[in-house]
Protein backbone atom coordinates (compact mmCIF):
# COMPACT_ATOMS: atom_id res chain seq x y z
CA UNK A 1 0.00 0.00 0.00
CA UNK A 2 2.78 2.38 0.86
CA UNK A 3 4.35 1.83 -2.49
CA UNK A 4 1.04 2.36 -4.23
CA UNK A 5 0.37 5.56 -2.22
CA UNK A 6 3.80 6.92 -3.01
CA UNK A 7 3.27 6.11 -6.67
CA UNK A 8 -0.04 8.00 -6.66
CA UNK A 9 1.57 10.91 -4.84
CA UNK A 10 4.36 10.91 -7.41
CA UNK A 11 1.84 10.97 -10.24
CA UNK A 12 -0.11 13.82 -8.60
CA UNK A 13 3.12 15.81 -8.06
CA UNK A 14 4.13 15.34 -11.67
CA UNK A 15 0.71 16.50 -12.78
CA UNK A 16 0.96 19.61 -10.59
CA UNK A 17 4.44 20.37 -11.93
CA UNK A 18 3.18 19.90 -15.49
CA UNK A 19 0.26 22.20 -14.79
CA UNK A 20 2.61 24.81 -13.35
CA UNK A 21 4.84 24.66 -16.41
CA UNK A 22 1.83 25.05 -18.72
CA UNK A 23 0.53 27.98 -16.65
CA UNK A 24 3.88 29.81 -16.75
CA UNK A 25 4.15 29.21 -20.49
CA UNK A 26 0.64 30.54 -20.99
CA UNK A 27 1.43 33.65 -18.98
CA UNK A 28 4.60 34.28 -20.99
CA UNK A 29 2.71 33.78 -24.24
CA UNK A 30 0.04 36.22 -23.10
CA UNK A 31 2.69 38.78 -22.22
CA UNK A 32 4.38 38.37 -25.61
CA UNK A 33 1.05 38.55 -27.39
CA UNK A 34 0.15 41.67 -25.46
CA UNK A 35 3.39 43.31 -26.60
CA UNK A 36 2.74 42.38 -30.21
CA UNK A 37 -0.70 43.99 -30.14
CA UNK A 38 0.11 47.03 -28.04
CA UNK A 39 -2.71 49.51 -27.72
CA UNK A 40 -2.91 52.85 -29.54
CA UNK A 41 -1.26 54.73 -26.69
CA UNK A 42 1.78 52.46 -26.59
CA UNK A 43 2.00 52.51 -30.37
CA UNK A 44 1.81 56.29 -30.41
CA UNK A 45 4.63 56.57 -27.93
CA UNK A 46 6.74 54.06 -29.83
CA UNK A 47 6.27 55.94 -33.11
CA UNK A 48 7.18 59.25 -31.48
CA UNK A 49 10.23 57.81 -29.74
CA UNK A 50 11.51 56.19 -32.93
CA UNK A 51 11.08 59.30 -35.08
CA UNK A 52 12.22 61.99 -32.64
CA UNK A 53 14.32 60.25 -30.00
CA UNK A 54 12.39 62.08 -27.27
CA UNK A 55 9.11 61.28 -25.48
CA UNK A 56 5.95 63.12 -26.57
CA UNK A 57 4.22 65.62 -24.34
CA UNK A 58 0.77 64.75 -23.05
CA UNK A 59 -1.12 66.70 -25.73
CA UNK A 60 0.85 65.21 -28.61
CA UNK A 61 0.55 61.70 -27.20
CA UNK A 62 -3.22 62.04 -26.83
CA UNK A 63 -3.53 63.40 -30.36
CA UNK A 64 -1.45 60.58 -31.85
CA UNK A 65 -3.31 57.98 -29.79
CA UNK A 66 -6.68 59.18 -31.09
CA UNK A 67 -5.42 59.14 -34.68
CA UNK A 68 -4.15 55.57 -34.34
CA UNK A 69 -7.44 54.49 -32.74
CA UNK A 70 -9.19 55.96 -35.79
CA UNK A 71 -6.99 53.89 -38.15
CA UNK A 72 -4.94 56.96 -39.08
CA UNK A 73 -1.53 55.75 -37.92
CA UNK A 74 0.27 57.45 -40.81
CA UNK A 75 -1.18 60.82 -39.78
CA UNK A 76 0.00 60.12 -36.24
CA UNK A 77 3.51 59.48 -37.50
CA UNK A 78 3.48 62.71 -39.48
CA UNK A 79 2.55 64.53 -36.26
CA UNK A 80 5.77 63.19 -34.76
CA UNK A 81 7.80 64.58 -37.67
CA UNK A 82 6.71 68.07 -36.61
CA UNK A 83 8.79 67.81 -33.44
CA UNK A 84 12.00 69.90 -33.76
CA UNK A 85 14.05 66.99 -32.38
CA UNK A 86 13.35 65.02 -35.57
CA UNK A 87 15.38 67.60 -37.48
CA UNK A 88 17.97 68.70 -34.96
CA UNK A 89 18.78 65.27 -33.56
CA UNK A 90 17.39 62.35 -35.60
CA UNK A 91 18.11 63.66 -39.09
CA UNK A 92 21.41 65.22 -38.03
CA UNK A 93 22.61 61.85 -36.74
CA UNK A 94 21.15 60.09 -39.78
CA UNK A 95 23.04 62.15 -42.37
CA UNK A 96 26.29 63.07 -40.62
CA UNK A 97 28.09 59.74 -41.30
CA UNK A 98 27.70 60.38 -45.05
CA UNK A 99 29.82 63.51 -44.77
CA UNK A 100 33.17 62.06 -43.67
CA UNK A 101 35.48 59.17 -44.50
CA UNK A 102 35.34 57.84 -40.94
CA UNK A 103 31.55 57.60 -41.33
CA UNK A 104 31.18 58.83 -37.79
CA UNK A 105 28.11 60.46 -36.36
CA UNK A 106 30.34 62.50 -34.05
CA UNK A 107 31.06 65.29 -36.50
CA UNK A 108 29.85 68.89 -36.40
CA UNK A 109 26.81 70.11 -38.26
CA UNK A 110 27.82 71.17 -41.78
CA UNK A 111 26.30 72.27 -45.07
CA UNK A 112 25.87 68.69 -46.34
CA UNK A 113 23.91 67.59 -43.28
CA UNK A 114 21.93 70.83 -43.11
CA UNK A 115 20.92 70.41 -46.74
CA UNK A 116 19.67 66.87 -46.13
CA UNK A 117 17.63 68.11 -43.16
CA UNK A 118 16.20 71.01 -45.13
CA UNK A 119 15.25 68.83 -48.08
CA UNK A 120 13.41 66.42 -45.79
CA UNK A 121 11.59 69.22 -43.97
CA UNK A 122 10.48 70.90 -47.21
CA UNK A 123 9.64 67.71 -49.12
CA UNK A 124 12.17 68.60 -51.81
CA UNK A 125 12.34 65.63 -54.22
CA UNK A 126 15.21 63.64 -52.78
CA UNK A 127 16.23 62.19 -56.12
CA UNK A 128 17.72 65.66 -56.78
CA UNK A 129 19.99 65.40 -53.73
CA UNK A 130 23.06 64.71 -55.91
CA UNK A 131 22.30 67.24 -58.64
CA UNK A 132 20.40 70.27 -57.33
CA UNK A 133 21.88 73.77 -57.15
CA UNK A 134 20.74 73.89 -53.54
CA UNK A 135 22.23 74.42 -50.12
CA UNK A 136 20.58 75.16 -46.76
CA UNK A 137 21.93 77.75 -44.35
CA UNK A 138 20.82 78.69 -40.83
CA UNK A 139 19.00 81.97 -40.31
CA UNK A 140 19.45 82.88 -36.66
CA UNK A 141 20.78 85.81 -34.70
CA UNK A 142 24.45 85.92 -33.76
CA UNK A 143 25.74 83.48 -36.37
CA UNK A 144 28.63 84.19 -38.73
CA UNK A 145 27.61 84.23 -42.37
CA UNK A 146 27.99 81.11 -44.49
CA UNK A 147 31.56 80.81 -45.70
CA UNK A 148 33.07 78.78 -48.52
CA UNK A 149 36.33 78.53 -46.53
CA UNK A 150 35.21 77.32 -43.09
CA UNK A 151 32.39 75.61 -41.20
CA UNK A 152 31.93 78.27 -38.51
CA UNK A 153 28.37 79.10 -39.56
CA UNK A 154 27.09 75.61 -38.79
CA UNK A 155 29.27 74.84 -35.80
CA UNK A 156 28.10 78.00 -34.08
CA UNK A 157 24.48 77.20 -34.87
CA UNK A 158 24.89 73.78 -33.29
CA UNK A 159 26.71 75.22 -30.26
CA UNK A 160 23.84 77.69 -29.78
CA UNK A 161 21.23 74.94 -29.96
CA UNK A 162 19.41 76.57 -32.88
CA UNK A 163 16.11 74.93 -33.84
CA UNK A 164 16.92 73.70 -37.34
CA UNK A 165 13.28 73.02 -38.16
CA UNK A 166 12.56 76.72 -37.79
CA UNK A 167 15.86 78.24 -38.88
CA UNK A 168 17.00 76.42 -42.03
CA UNK A 169 16.63 78.40 -45.24
CA UNK A 170 17.24 77.24 -48.83
CA UNK A 171 19.89 79.08 -50.85
CA UNK A 172 21.56 78.80 -54.24
CA UNK A 173 24.65 76.65 -53.79
CA UNK A 174 26.57 77.96 -56.79
CA UNK A 175 26.29 81.54 -55.55
CA UNK A 176 27.52 80.70 -52.06
CA UNK A 177 30.43 78.59 -53.28
CA UNK A 178 31.40 80.76 -56.24
CA UNK A 179 31.08 78.04 -58.87
CA UNK A 180 29.02 77.95 -62.11
CA UNK A 181 25.41 76.74 -61.69
CA UNK A 182 26.18 73.85 -64.04
CA UNK A 183 28.91 72.69 -61.63
CA UNK A 184 26.63 72.49 -58.57
CA UNK A 185 25.82 68.85 -57.87
CA UNK A 186 23.81 68.87 -54.68
CA UNK A 187 25.34 67.09 -51.71
CA UNK A 188 28.45 66.08 -53.66
CA UNK A 189 29.58 69.69 -54.12
CA UNK A 190 28.77 71.01 -50.66
CA UNK A 191 31.79 72.33 -48.82
CA UNK A 192 31.74 69.45 -46.32
CA UNK A 193 31.65 66.78 -49.01
CA UNK A 194 34.38 68.51 -51.02
CA UNK A 195 36.64 68.81 -47.98
CA UNK A 196 36.22 65.12 -47.23
CA UNK A 197 36.26 63.54 -50.69
CA UNK A 198 37.82 65.95 -53.22
CA UNK A 199 40.88 66.67 -51.11
CA UNK A 200 44.14 65.09 -52.32
CA UNK A 201 43.81 61.66 -53.95
CA UNK A 202 42.35 61.18 -57.41
CA UNK A 203 38.66 62.11 -56.79
CA UNK A 204 37.72 58.44 -56.70
CA UNK A 205 36.84 58.88 -53.01
CA UNK A 206 33.90 61.09 -53.97
CA UNK A 207 32.49 58.31 -56.11
CA UNK A 208 33.09 55.56 -53.58
CA UNK A 209 31.59 57.36 -50.58
CA UNK A 210 28.63 58.61 -52.60
CA UNK A 211 28.05 55.03 -53.72
CA UNK A 212 28.13 53.84 -50.13
CA UNK A 213 25.92 56.60 -48.75
CA UNK A 214 23.31 56.76 -51.48
CA UNK A 215 23.37 53.43 -53.32
CA UNK A 216 24.11 51.28 -50.23
CA UNK A 217 26.97 49.50 -51.97
CA UNK A 218 30.74 49.53 -51.57
CA UNK A 219 33.04 48.84 -54.49
CA UNK A 220 33.70 45.24 -53.52
CA UNK A 221 29.99 44.53 -53.98
CA UNK A 222 29.82 45.87 -57.53
CA UNK A 223 32.97 44.40 -59.08
CA UNK A 224 32.49 43.27 -62.68
CA UNK A 225 35.51 42.03 -64.64
CA UNK A 226 33.48 41.46 -67.82
CA UNK A 227 33.27 45.10 -68.93
CA UNK A 228 35.69 47.02 -71.21
CA UNK A 229 38.76 48.35 -69.38
CA UNK A 230 39.62 51.08 -71.88
CA UNK A 231 38.97 53.98 -69.45
CA UNK A 232 41.18 52.82 -66.57
CA UNK A 233 43.69 55.54 -65.74
CA UNK A 234 47.47 55.42 -65.90
CA UNK A 235 47.92 55.22 -62.12
CA UNK A 236 46.53 51.68 -61.93
CA UNK A 237 49.23 49.03 -62.32
CA UNK A 238 48.43 46.33 -64.86
CA UNK A 239 50.64 43.85 -63.01
CA UNK A 240 50.57 44.67 -59.28
CA UNK A 241 53.31 42.76 -57.54
CA UNK A 242 54.42 41.54 -60.94
CA UNK A 243 51.27 39.47 -61.41
CA UNK A 244 48.88 40.61 -64.15
CA UNK A 245 46.27 38.13 -62.96
CA UNK A 246 45.64 40.33 -59.92
CA UNK A 247 44.81 43.22 -62.23
CA UNK A 248 42.59 41.16 -64.52
CA UNK A 249 40.71 39.35 -61.76
CA UNK A 250 40.53 42.05 -59.10
CA UNK A 251 41.54 45.61 -59.99
CA UNK A 252 39.59 45.63 -63.24
CA UNK A 253 36.41 44.72 -61.38
CA UNK A 254 36.25 48.09 -59.64
CA UNK A 255 38.06 50.43 -62.02
CA UNK A 256 36.29 49.40 -65.22
CA UNK A 257 33.07 50.95 -63.90
CA UNK A 258 34.42 53.53 -61.48
CA UNK A 259 37.00 55.31 -63.65
CA UNK A 260 34.62 56.22 -66.50
CA UNK A 261 32.21 57.73 -63.96
CA UNK A 262 34.76 59.57 -61.81
CA UNK A 263 35.77 61.41 -64.95
CA UNK A 264 32.73 63.57 -64.12
CA UNK A 265 34.82 65.17 -61.35
CA UNK A 266 37.75 66.10 -63.59
CA UNK A 267 37.40 69.87 -63.00
CA UNK A 268 36.96 69.72 -59.21
CA UNK A 269 39.45 69.98 -56.37
CA UNK A 270 39.46 70.96 -52.72
CA UNK A 271 42.34 73.40 -52.35
CA UNK A 272 43.79 73.10 -48.86
CA UNK A 273 45.66 76.38 -49.21
CA UNK A 274 42.45 78.28 -49.92
CA UNK A 275 40.46 75.82 -47.78
CA UNK A 276 37.65 75.68 -50.32
CA UNK A 277 36.17 73.88 -53.31
CA UNK A 278 37.77 74.93 -56.59
CA UNK A 279 36.19 74.35 -59.98
CA UNK A 280 38.15 75.07 -63.18
CA UNK A 281 36.41 74.15 -66.44
CA UNK A 282 39.45 75.14 -68.49
CA UNK A 283 41.55 72.13 -67.47
CA UNK A 284 41.54 68.65 -66.04
CA UNK A 285 42.79 68.81 -62.47
CA UNK A 286 46.43 67.62 -62.18
CA UNK A 287 45.45 64.90 -59.70
CA UNK A 288 44.05 62.94 -62.67
CA UNK A 289 47.62 62.52 -63.88
CA UNK A 290 49.10 61.35 -60.57
CA UNK A 291 51.47 58.41 -60.99
CA UNK A 292 51.14 58.53 -64.78
CA UNK A 293 54.30 56.49 -65.16
CA UNK A 294 52.72 53.49 -63.43
CA UNK A 295 51.25 52.44 -66.77
CA UNK A 296 51.95 54.94 -69.53
CA UNK A 297 49.55 53.40 -72.09
CA UNK A 298 46.70 53.81 -69.63
CA UNK A 299 43.80 56.21 -70.12
CA UNK A 300 44.65 59.94 -70.09
CA UNK A 301 41.65 61.97 -68.95
CA UNK A 302 40.90 64.71 -71.54
CA UNK A 303 37.72 66.27 -70.07
CA UNK A 304 34.79 65.66 -67.70
CA UNK A 305 32.86 63.34 -70.03
CA UNK A 306 31.56 60.35 -68.07
CA UNK A 307 29.93 57.11 -69.20
CA UNK A 308 28.07 54.55 -67.13
CA UNK A 309 29.50 51.18 -68.13
CA UNK A 310 27.33 49.64 -65.40
CA UNK A 311 24.30 49.94 -67.64
CA UNK A 312 25.62 46.63 -68.96
CA UNK A 313 26.75 43.56 -67.05
CA UNK A 314 25.62 42.59 -63.57
CA UNK A 315 25.23 46.16 -62.32
CA UNK A 316 22.41 46.90 -64.72
CA UNK A 317 20.41 45.57 -61.74
CA UNK A 318 20.85 49.02 -60.17
CA UNK A 319 17.85 49.88 -62.31
CA UNK A 320 19.18 52.80 -64.31
CA UNK A 321 16.57 55.17 -65.69
CA UNK A 322 15.73 54.52 -69.36
CA UNK A 323 14.85 58.22 -69.65
CA UNK A 324 18.50 59.18 -69.18
CA UNK A 325 21.31 58.61 -71.70
CA UNK A 326 23.79 57.01 -69.32
CA UNK A 327 26.50 59.53 -70.14
CA UNK A 328 27.18 63.24 -69.87
CA UNK A 329 29.57 65.92 -68.70
CA UNK A 330 30.24 66.88 -65.12
CA UNK A 331 29.05 65.95 -61.66
CA UNK A 332 25.51 67.30 -62.01
CA UNK A 333 24.51 64.91 -64.79
CA UNK A 334 26.23 62.03 -62.99
CA UNK A 335 24.19 62.91 -59.89
CA UNK A 336 21.03 62.72 -61.98
CA UNK A 337 22.08 59.29 -63.23
CA UNK A 338 22.60 57.99 -59.70
CA UNK A 339 19.60 59.75 -58.14
CA UNK A 340 17.08 58.38 -60.64
CA UNK A 341 18.11 54.74 -60.33
CA UNK A 342 16.07 52.08 -58.54
CA UNK A 343 19.02 51.43 -56.26
CA UNK A 344 19.10 55.03 -55.04
CA UNK A 345 15.43 54.99 -54.05
CA UNK A 346 15.68 51.57 -52.41
CA UNK A 347 18.80 52.61 -50.50
CA UNK A 348 17.09 55.65 -48.95
CA UNK A 349 14.19 53.52 -47.74
CA UNK A 350 16.49 50.81 -46.39
CA UNK A 351 18.54 53.38 -44.45
CA UNK A 352 15.40 54.86 -42.92
CA UNK A 353 14.14 51.38 -42.05
CA UNK A 354 17.31 50.63 -40.10
CA UNK A 355 17.19 54.01 -38.37
CA UNK A 356 13.54 53.71 -37.33
CA UNK A 357 13.20 49.99 -36.65
CA UNK A 358 16.68 49.58 -35.11
CA UNK A 359 17.33 46.61 -37.39
CA UNK A 360 17.62 45.62 -41.02
CA UNK A 361 14.61 44.07 -42.79
CA UNK A 362 14.59 40.50 -41.51
CA UNK A 363 11.70 38.64 -43.11
CA UNK A 364 9.37 38.60 -46.09
CA UNK A 365 6.97 41.04 -44.47
CA UNK A 366 9.76 43.56 -43.86
CA UNK A 367 11.17 43.19 -47.36
CA UNK A 368 7.73 43.51 -48.88
CA UNK A 369 7.12 46.68 -46.90
CA UNK A 370 10.45 48.16 -47.99
CA UNK A 371 9.53 47.47 -51.61
CA UNK A 372 6.08 49.00 -51.12
CA UNK A 373 7.44 52.15 -49.46
CA UNK A 374 10.11 52.46 -52.17
CA UNK A 375 7.48 52.33 -54.90
CA UNK A 376 5.48 55.04 -53.17
CA UNK A 377 8.60 57.11 -52.59
CA UNK A 378 9.32 57.16 -56.31
CA UNK A 379 5.72 57.64 -57.42
CA UNK A 380 4.91 60.49 -55.04
CA UNK A 381 7.74 62.95 -55.47
CA UNK A 382 10.60 61.35 -53.51
CA UNK A 383 9.40 62.77 -50.19
CA UNK A 384 11.75 61.31 -47.60
CA UNK A 385 9.71 62.58 -44.64
CA UNK A 386 6.86 60.33 -45.79
CA UNK A 387 9.26 57.38 -45.79
CA UNK A 388 10.06 58.01 -42.12
CA UNK A 389 6.36 58.11 -41.26
CA UNK A 390 5.43 54.98 -43.20
CA UNK A 391 8.35 53.03 -41.78
CA UNK A 392 7.52 54.06 -38.20
CA UNK A 393 3.99 52.76 -38.67
CA UNK A 394 5.32 49.43 -39.91
CA UNK A 395 7.51 49.06 -36.82
CA UNK A 396 5.11 50.46 -34.24
CA UNK A 397 4.33 46.93 -33.05
CA UNK A 398 7.96 45.86 -32.58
Amino acid sequence: MMIETNACFSRRSSARRGLAVVTVAALLAAQLLGGAVAGPRDQAKRIHDRITGVPPNATTLANMESLIAANRALDAALVATENPAFYTVTLKNFATPWTNEEQTVFAPLNDYTATVIGMVRDDVPFNTALSADLLYTVQANGLPAYSAVNNDHYEQAEANGVDLKAALQPAVQSQLLGIPPAAAAGLMTTRASSAAFFVDGTNRAMFRFTLMAHMCKDLEEVQDITLPNDRIRQDVSRSPGGDSRIYLNNCVGCHTGMDPMTQAFAHYDFDETQNRLVYDASRVDPKYFNNADTFKPGYVTPDDRWDNYWRHGQNRLFGWSPQLPGSGNGAKSLGEELGNSDAFAHCQVEKVFKAVCFRAPRNAADRGKVDQITAGFRANGYKLKQVWAETAVHCMGD
